[in-house]
């Protein structure tokens, strides 16, 4: 059985606890976590289902925390979690068939815009505004996309749920942070199931990781209520961006291959 040498769990375990901080806030620990396991030999498919289990902790974590300050009311959030959960699964069997590159393709720049989006629309605050979509709408239509979304591709999932909480729902900047995590953790349930089936979980690696998340969770959600919209709103953009980057420095993403570079 492949295992991890007691040095490189360290630093997976470290590398667990940024993510989770820096999920907590604006989403994107998979820009550290998924990284980390393939630099540390993890095969690729058993790096995306480690991180689904390790992630899952990190946004249980975040969930409770913003829960118990009253920034999300758990029970009126259960069928669009439920919907998140079924829609991960649906769209990890999808991924089955469907390349999730036909999706990396595009999403660079929709991760660009949503950084602009938030970086030069003026009003983005903690207040809550006019809605764009009932609530009843939103909850059965966005959570499963999204979560189909996740289960199919995943880098951004944080991203497109804050984007859709501001933008549809009206949410002020810090309450669409803490329902992103809810719908975040039912989506990550979801995508987990799969790879368990598969047998693609190092379970001693994800729970390990998993503790760790847990905590910079805690940590990550204390200081985005602390802060709200004033540090919510700059470590998205750069999440963001960040996340472009990396999926355009690969060489064979379809952009530079379409472009020649």
């Amino acid at each position: 059985m492949f295992e991890f040498s007691s040095d490189i769990l360290l630093l997976l375990v470290f590398a667990a606890f940024l993510a989770g901080f820096v999920d907590s806030i604006a989403g994107g620990g998979g820009l550290i976590t998924i990284p980390a396991l393939l630099l540390a030999g993890a095969p690729p498919v058993h790096a995306l289902g480690t991180n689904k289990l390790q992630g899952m902790f990190g946004a249980a974590s975040a969930t409770w925390t913003y829960a118990r300050h009253g920034h999300v009311k758990l029970g009126a959030q259960m069928l669009p979690a439920l919907l998140a959960f079924a829609g991960s699964i649906a769209g990890a069997l999808t991924a089955t068939v469907l390349p999730g590159r036909i999706f990396g393709a595009v999403l660079p720049v929709l991760l660009v815009a949503i950084a602009f989006y938030f970086l030069l629309k003026p009003g983005l605050d903690d207040i809550d505004r006019a809605e764009r979509m009932r609530p009843a709408l939103f909850g059965v239509t966005v959570p499963p996309l999204i979560g189909f979304y996740d289960g199919l591709f995943g880098p951004g999932t944080g991203s497109f749920y804050m984007l859709a909480f501001v933008a549809l729902a009206g949410f002020g900047v810090l309450r669409a942070t803490a329902h992103t995590k809810l719908l975040n953790f039912a989506s990550n349930v979801g995508g987990l199931v799969l790879f368990a089936f598969a047998g693609a979980v190092f379970w001693k690696t994800g729970l390990a990781m998993g503790a760790a998340q847990f905590a910079g969770a805690q940590v990550g959600a204390r200081v985005a209520m602390k802060g709200g919209a004033r540090v919510i709103k700059p470590v998205l953009v750069i999440v963001c961006l960040a996340l472009a980057v990396k999926l355009v420095s690969d060489p064979a993403h379809p952009l530079r291959v379409w472009l020649g570079v």
